[in-house]
């Protein structure tokens, strides 16, 4: 097990990506171990009474010039929502790298990836390190509406983007399962990884185990401590029930009971 961390960090910016979306960077004094697309780290909430857990959020992109770590942090409760109010110059405390990365694709694959809601950060953080063209990956990003999505586009650059929006808004209509990308041949991916809501990521899964092609999701299950002690994020599997947060969140589907 690879070496964790906990330290302070500075948080260096905060700003919003959209009504419910923010990007947050926080930089470390010490030089950076090697951080993967998949894994996360664990922020505690600071000044809270009544915020005792700390949370966990996908890491978006690490700059090891700079020792800075980027989250993109969706607001979903009390916790998220204090920490997008936290600013720039406070020091935060995160317990880092934790959690297994993606398996990265080989230099001749062709690759899917798909994100919806706070997924979107991984998969991006993926895209940007597998090293291949992007001709050879495509994003296919999903949301409610256009508001709901961020901006990707500096992203076009490691990929072909792609969108979905429930109310047709922005990309095409329909679920990222109903996108042309997905539904029309999934055997001409060699590899398929995504992250997001549970009922996304299952659906996923079994159109891709149904095509035989290769497939991880990485896990959102509820994570308190992070590194397998409060047994909170326990995930029935083949090999029986795991930790989410150590042995995971990134899992092969094969492995799933879904």
């Amino acid at each position: 097990m690879a070496k964790k961390f906990v330290a302070d960090f500075v948080v260096v910016d905060n700003k919003p990506l959209n009504a419910t979306n923010f990007l947050i960077k926080v930089k470390s004094n010490s030089v950076l171990p090697n951080i993967l697309p998949g894994q996360f780290v664990n922020v505690e909430i600071n000044d809270s009474k009544e915020i005792f857990l700390r949370r966990p959020f996908s890491v978006f992109e690490v700059d090891y010039n700079d020792n800075t770590i980027s989250m993109i942090v969706k607001i979903l409760g009390r916790g998220s929502k204090k920490l997008t109010e936290i600013e720039p110059g406070r020091n935060v405390s995160l317990v880092y790298p934790l959690g297994k990365s993606f398996t990265y694709p080989s230099s001749t694959d062709k690759v899917l990836l798909i994100g919806g809601g706070s997924g979107v950060a991984p998969m991006l953080f993926l895209a940007k390190e597998s090293g291949l063209d992007k001709t050879q990956v495509d994003i296919l990003l999903g949301a409610r509406t256009k508001e709901d999505h961020i901006d990707v586009e500096s992203y076009s650059k490691y990929a072909n983007l792609h969108y979905a929006t429930e109310d047709g808004s922005l990309g095409e209509k329909g679920f990222v399962t109903q996108h042309s990308v997905f539904i029309n041949d999934l055997t001409k991916y060699d590899k398929i990884y995504a992250c997001g809501p549970d009922g996304m990521m299952r659906a996923i899964a079994k159109v891709a185990k149904a095509a035989g092609v290769f497939c991880e999701v990485s896990l959102e299950n509820l994570m308190a401590c992070g590194f397998g002690v409060c047994l909170c994020c326990i995930e029935p599997t083949n090999k029986g029930n795991l930790c989410v947060c150590t042995d995971g969140p990134v899992f092969n589907i094969n492995e799933l009971k879904w």
